[in-house]
């Protein structure tokens, strides 16, 4: 046989991907990364976390001028206007800085960039548009699209999925959101911010499948007092063009009476799904599970030798952050290093305002493992939120009641997104609640609710 092209061929360049390819090339290995899309960075950089977050920071910093917000802190604003293509401008430039830093970075790495999409010809050949490569491992890191919604026909017009809600070039005068998870609320809070009436129908009975009961619960009032119309334990049966809008059946997820909802635009974020269609996944023997994942072991092998799978694709959670760990995992492991993931301590983050944030176990999923304790700590008792009227939300830190082994961590406050490392590392190391309240904080900061809240643990808070 011919030699190896590559000693490793990395199959997307999104968070997962790019990632692995240049620490494996870091790790003195040739390494090619093969990309159809125009830029490196995937749907995260390109169309998700990145341009999302620039957008929901402009429409906060909006809102907070436009509604009076500022007026309490002795800034009086008028005459405030909204320049959205400003506002878009912002956010491409954003992308732009931040796909192009990742060529930059296969560039310093040595790692060849393949232009087109990838197919399997055999366990170790490709093809990638008209050129056939060989790769002694190859890493499929091909990332997730949006789920269809069935009776519910995405024109990217009227009718739009999460990519084509960044672009919109006018703000709707009322937006329909099929969705309560992370992604419909993230956009949504966008065009309430700017303007819009927004209207978010979730077919169960609470907001963001998944996490912390409580923190559902809160996150559903709070969204409501910022003028959100919730829908809950609702599905969609039907979206009609309507001129130049939308027409949207609706009724009771168990059955009842269907209503109708007019709406300028119809955001369709019931999900994401991974990207497995015209990879020839056959080719080489490899199939899906029932959620379109491929199949991998401890290290990240699929069960065909020298073939690997990470991010969107595999099994977990469908976070930038955890196919970054892991592209990190499989190339020290493809180098004959050691590579792991804790699955257990992946952080997850919803970036609307406040943020919400958590890791580890619920309440609801702790209960089930044995005896646990949970300490509590609201936001309107810590100094630094009372200073900045940022009063909202709680943090809960939960612990298993023999041991105080920090079990998992739930938080809702402006800053949730960042306080939540701290337990995540206290987590990764084993801490106990009584290591974390014994540990000193800066004040006046947020960081010190979690503090207080270890401290409800052991059944001392100090100021509540």
């Amino acid at each position: 046989m011919a030699d190896y092209d590559f000693d490793v061929l990395v199959i997307g360049a999104g968070p997962g991907g790019y990632v692995a390819a240049i620490r494996a090339a870091q790790l003195g290995l040739r390494v090619a990364c093969a990309e159809a899309r125009e830029t490196l960075g995937g749907t995260c950089l390109n169309v998700g976390c990145i341009p999302s977050k620039a957008l929901l920071h402009a429409s906060h910093l909006y809102e907070e001028a436009h509604d009076g917000t500022l007026a309490k802190f002795g800034v009086k604003t008028a005459g405030v206007e909204l320049d959205l293509e400003a506002m878009h401008g912002q956010r491409r430039d954003a992308v732009k800085g931040l796909t192009g830093g990742i060529e930059f970075l296969f560039k310093k790495n040595k790692v060849e960039w393949l232009k087109g999409r990838a197919t399997f010809v055999s366990a170790d050949t490709v093809t990638v548009g008209e050129r056939t490569v060989r790769a002694k491992d190859i890493v499929i890191a091909t990332g997730s699209t949006v789920t269809p919604l069935p009776g519910v026909t995405v024109d990217h017009e009227a009718i739009v999925d999460s990519t084509s809600a960044l672009e919109l070039s006018q703000v709707p005068g009322h937006m329909v959101v099929i969705g309560g998870g992370v992604i419909g609320l993230e956009l949504g809070s966008v065009w309430r911010r700017l303007g819009a009436k927004v209207t978010v129908v979730e077919y169960l009975d609470q907001l963001l499948p998944g996490m912390d009961g409580e923190i559902r619960k809160e996150a559903a009032k709070i969204f409501r007092k910022q003028g959100m119309d919730l829908k809950l334990s609702t599905k969609v049966t039907g979206a009609v063009r309507d001129g130049a809008g939308v027409s949207l059946t609706v009724e009771p997820a168990q059955g009842g009476a269907a209503e109708t909802i007019a709406a300028d635009i119809v955001l369709v974020a019931i999900g994401r799904r991974p990207n497995t269609e015209g990879l020839g996944l056959d080719k080489v023997g490899l199939a899906v599970n029932q959620r379109g994942q491929v199949e991998i072991d401890h290290d990240f092998r699929t069960k065909v030798p020298g073939i690997w799978a990470i991010g969107d694709v595999a099994p977990g959670p469908m976070l930038a952050h955890k196919a970054e760990d892991e592209g990190v995992a499989v190339a020290e492991n493809i180098a004959g290093h050691t590579g792991i993931v804790n699955h257990d301590v992946i952080p997850s983050v919803v970036y609307t305002y406040p943020e919400i944030a958590g890791v580890g176990l619920t309440e609801e999923q702790a209960r089930e493992t044995g005896e646990i304790k949970v300490g509590k700590f609201p936001m309107a008792g810590n100094s630094r939120a009372k200073t900045i009227a940022d009063t909202t939300g709680f943090v809960k830190v939960i612990a298993d009641a023999k041991t105080d082994r920090v079990l998992g961590a739930w938080i809702i406050t402006s800053l949730a997104g960042t306080m939540i490392a701290q337990v995540a590392q206290a987590m990764e190391f084993g801490a106990t609640s009584e290591d974390i309240a014994y540990t000193c904080h800066a004040h006046p900061t947020h960081s010190e609710a979690i503090k207080e809240a270890a401290m409800g643990v052991q059944g001392k808070p100090i100021h509540v």
